[in-house]
């Protein structure tokens, strides 16, 4: 199999993680170990969960982390409507964020139909 970095999933969840981490700057100072950071570990459990069962031995693992990677994107977009709802960031902002994540949580899937049972 090859390297979990050819994964066109993996490179859009290293995109997303660089869209949080920017989009997070911008929150109150008071957030910086609060919904930010939990923002930025969600959004980086999604590449590392996808990296992490790609390298695992036996198709089943992968499948198992590909599911926990979608779990995180869910859990990723709940703290950004909460983000906006509390007006840290527009919901113009966020929009991009919104939609990526929607395109990996998309792949995600298509990659557990592709794996073998």
């Amino acid at each position: 199999m090859r390297s979990y970095r050819e994964l066109k999933v993996w490179q859009k969840g290293i995109e997303l993680v660089k869209m949080v981490y920017g989009l997070t700057q911008g929150f109150p100072k008071s957030e910086t170990y609060g919904l930010a950071s939990q923002m930025q570990r969600a959004a980086v459990s999604i590449p590392s969960n996808i990296a992490e069962g790609q390298g695992r031995q036996h198709t089943g693992e992968f499948r198992q982390f590909l599911h926990i990677a979608i779990g995180s994107a869910a859990e990723l977009d709940t703290q950004l409507v909460v983000a906006v709802e509390l007006g840290y960031c527009s919901a113009e902002n966020a929009q991009p964020v919104f939609d990526l994540i929607l395109e990996i949580r998309k792949m995600t899937y298509a990659l557990i139909n592709k794996l073998p049972r």
